[in-house]
């Protein structure tokens, strides 16, 4: 090694070549070599390179770590509401749950990317009329609309989020790009840190359990009430302080499965075909393949937005286009199906919540097909296909203000 980086020390592609093919052996062997090459300004860019230790690399700044931590207490203690104020459950947690994640997340990002008073007004008061419009809605178990209102608001707050996100800018798409980035890369890291939770967990229960003690109800009343609710700032931190290492992950896991969800997909559309099964009469299905089609939207934009720099291979621009054909076709099925239950038993608000959204989703994956095809065909750039997935994203903002909002008064909350 000692002797190719010598041969190569003017040539900066075969160093890198050197440096990939054998990392630790490279770091190694230039460094004893580094005070004979010094005087080379591409030896110096090496050097600083490969010994760079950045401050705070690992945990941030202390008043971040002190901010993550308050607001996560916070949020535990916002969890507990029901047990310190006698107040039900179900009613709390269906409509409240929300709140335990979305505002430390939005006052996180609000603080550290200095977010204006302005834009921090506009975000408290979105929160608290929100806060107040949930919990005075009627109580009606069987009500579809406060059902539906309950689904969509952690969606409402989630573009709220995204607005502190981006500091405040409405029309960057860019930073809309970053916020969902932001998503994938924070799903990988709270699925890494429940886990890690899981087995603390039984590790600690079982050792306790060992000596005699039994700290089953105070271990899940606390600790995991007050893990849980800190979970997704927990995570949230490790994204911002080690993006080198995280934003590696997302794209690395989408690209992987991407291929995999194709075949899984074009095979279980096939087996639908012979299973006697069919979204038009069955609505459990029907709603399988709503999950199904949100999923698979999902994956397609994480795999596109995991790469800024829109360097993507034909192969992974293939696999993605056939992935939003094959989506297309799914949700072409499901809206079908939505338009003719409304078609035989009439509109409800069910039926109209869901029309609204596969509306919107096949609008949406026929524009970002439409692109990957271009880019395909090489009369596009990839980077036009992530603005395409950026620009649709308030219209999903505005759709969930619609369903939590609107629908209960449109449909006398039935």
């Amino acid at each position: 090694m000692r002797d190719e980086i010598i041969l190569n020390q003017n040539n900066p592609r075969q160093l890198e070549k050197l440096y990939r093919d054998n990392r630790p052996s490279f770091k190694a062997a230039f460094n004893e070599l580094y005070p004979q090459l010094a005087s080379n300004p591409l030896a110096e860019g090496w050097y600083q390179r490969l010994n760079f230790e950045g401050p705070n690399a690992v945990w941030g700044t202390p008043n971040e770590r002190l901010f993550v931590i308050v607001a996560s207490l916070l949020a535990g203690l916002i969890a507990k509401f029901p047990q310190l104020f006698s107040i039900d459950e179900e009613f709390f947690y269906s409509r409240n749950i929300g709140f335990i994640v979305f505002p430390a997340l939005t006052a996180y990002f609000a603080w550290k990317n200095k977010v204006s008073a302005k834009a921090i007004a506009i975000v408290a008061g979105v929160f608290l009329l929100s806060l107040m419009y949930i919990n005075y809605l009627p109580q009606n178990k069987s009500s579809d609309t406060l059902i539906l209102a309950c689904i969509h608001l952690p969606f409402w707050l989630w573009s709220v989020l995204g607005f502190t996100f981006g500091g405040g800018r409405l029309k960057d798409w860019k930073s809309r790009l970053g916020f969902l980035h932001y998503n994938g890369n924070l799903a990988v890291m709270t699925a890494l840190l429940v886990i890690s939770g899981v087995l603390v967990t039984a590790i600690t229960i079982n050792l306790f359990r060992l000596i005699g003690i039994n700290i089953e109800d105070v271990y899940f009343g606390y600790v995991v009430v007050f893990g849980a609710s800190a979970l997704p700032l927990v995570a949230t931190f490790f994204t911002q302080t080690q993006p080198t290492i995280v934003n590696k992950v997302s794209p690395l896991i989408a690209n992987l499965f991407s291929p995999v969800v194709l075949v899984m997909l074009v095979v279980y559309l096939v087996a639908t075909l012979f299973s006697g099964k069919d979204p038009y009469h069955d609505r459990e299905f029907l709603l399988l393949f709503n999950a199904l089609l949100v999923g698979v939207m999902a994956l397609i934009f994480f795999s596109v937005t995991g790469s800024h720099t829109g360097t993507k291979n034909a192969t992974q621009v293939l696999i993605l286009f056939l992935l939003s054909a094959v989506t297309i076709l799914v949700n072409g099925v499901v809206l079908s199906a939505v338009l003719f239950r409304i078609s035989e038993w009439g509109i409800t608000p069910n039926r109209a919540a869901v029309l609204g959204a596969n509306l919107l989703m096949l609008t949406h994956l026929i524009i970002v097909a439409f692109r990957l095809f271009g880019a395909l065909t090489r009369r596009a750039d990839l980077s036009l296909v992530s603005r395409s997935i950026a620009l649709f994203l308030p219209v999903y903002s505005i759709w969930s203000a619609v369903v939590v909002f609107l629908f209960p008064v449109l449909f006398g909350f039935k």
